[in-house]
């Protein structure tokens, strides 16, 4: 059987080709009425519009790509990536996911064959930063640069951050004026050769120890466990392996948090009687073991750079390109006044 085409969509829904091809592409041209008929007649026909006959008539490639430290699996990739979503499919665009460019050896890819395929019409960085050299390398294809929760705005035409560090030194001032004297940050290590927001929240809780120092008599260290997925059973250890438990912990994620209340129980640890406990996120979960944490909403972050990349993609001014948001203490049952 014949592969139907447009002048086959054109007949069947007494329209002209022009009107099929808008209904398709600029659909905010064509009646909602119009454009019914025109997608039931190509539905009758398993009609569908090529999409790279699309990109050749408007210059665009309908397609963005989205970079990532880690695979999309972590909730908070998975969240920026619904965000956007959210925002572009609706607009026409599909995402291209490129995951791990967290080595040497994807970056040098990516950054390398991108500029030579010139198939997209955006790029969003997550949750890194991108070198000069890299910089120059995007630049080439002459698309906007959108970072998302990166640890500096350099380089991008547009960025939504959270504040990772004032976040944490928040978390951790909270536990300081419970009256915690023992406070331990648990963390995984950095990535090598790629500077990561979440980099940024253990800078906050040394500055939160630091200032209260001198008006309190305050024991605090950062224990830094491998990456990877037994991150969590890691900190675990860690933590028992100290000569003295803690009165209060932070930790770096709620991902890390969320299973150490869980496993720290088998070993006679109970929050918040034994000890305080505070994550980051507010993730799933979070809420259904009680846990204190600080909130962000990596979706609602996800929606936002997807409407400044498109303002951007049509050449429209943004009022604010930058925008850093503040994570906010969510108080529950995790955490306690601290009694000798």
């Amino acid at each position: 059987m014949a592969k139907a085409g447009i002048r086959d969509v054109a007949k069947v829904a007494g329209v002209s080709i022009s009107t099929v091809s808008r209904a398709f592409t600029r659909p905010e041209l064509v009646s909602e009425k119009t454009r019914r008929k025109v997608l039931s007649a190509a539905d009758k026909l398993d009609f569908n519009i090529s999409r790279s006959a699309t990109a050749l008539k408007t210059g665009q490639a309908y397609r963005v790509a989205l970079l990532m430290n880690e695979e999309i699996t972590s909730w908070f990739n998975t969240e920026v990536f619904a965000g956007i979503n959210d925002i572009l499919h609706d607009a026409g665009y599909d995402i291209s996911l490129f995951q791990h460019i967290d080595t040497a050896e994807n970056r040098k890819e990516f950054f390398t064959t991108l500029p030579v395929r010139r198939n997209v019409d955006a790029v969003f960085v997550n949750s890194f930063s991108i070198d000069p050299y890299e910089v120059e390398q995007l630049k080439r294809i002459h698309v906007p640069i959108i970072g998302i929760n990166t640890p500096s705005a350099s380089n991008f035409d547009a960025s939504v951050s959270i504040n990772d560090e004032e976040g944490m030194f928040m978390a951790a001032q909270h536990l300081i004026n419970l009256g915690h004297r023992h406070i331990v940050y648990t963390c995984s290590e950095p990535a090598k050769g790629i500077t990561s927001s979440i980099d940024d929240r253990g800078r906050g809780f040394i500055r939160a120890c630091k200032a209260a120092e001198h008006n309190h008599d305050l024991q605090w260290q950062v224990l830094s466990v491998p990456r990877g997925r037994a991150f969590a059973d890691s900190a675990l250890t860690a933590l028992l392996a100290l000569d003295e438990f803690p009165d209060a912990i932070c930790c770096q994620m709620d991902m890390m948090a969320i299973p150490l209340v869980l496993k720290l129980e088998h070993y006679g640890h109970f929050t918040p009687k034994d000890y305080s406990i505070i994550g980051f996120d507010d993730s799933p979960y979070a809420d259904t073991i009680n846990l204190t944490t600080m909130r962000q909403n990596p979706r609602d972050m996800g929606r936002n750079a997807a409407m400044k990349a498109l303002k951007l993609i049509a050449d429209e001014p943004l009022d604010n390109p930058h925008e850093t948001i503040q994570p906010q203490l969510v108080l529950r049952g995790s955490d306690a006044v601290f009694k000798k």
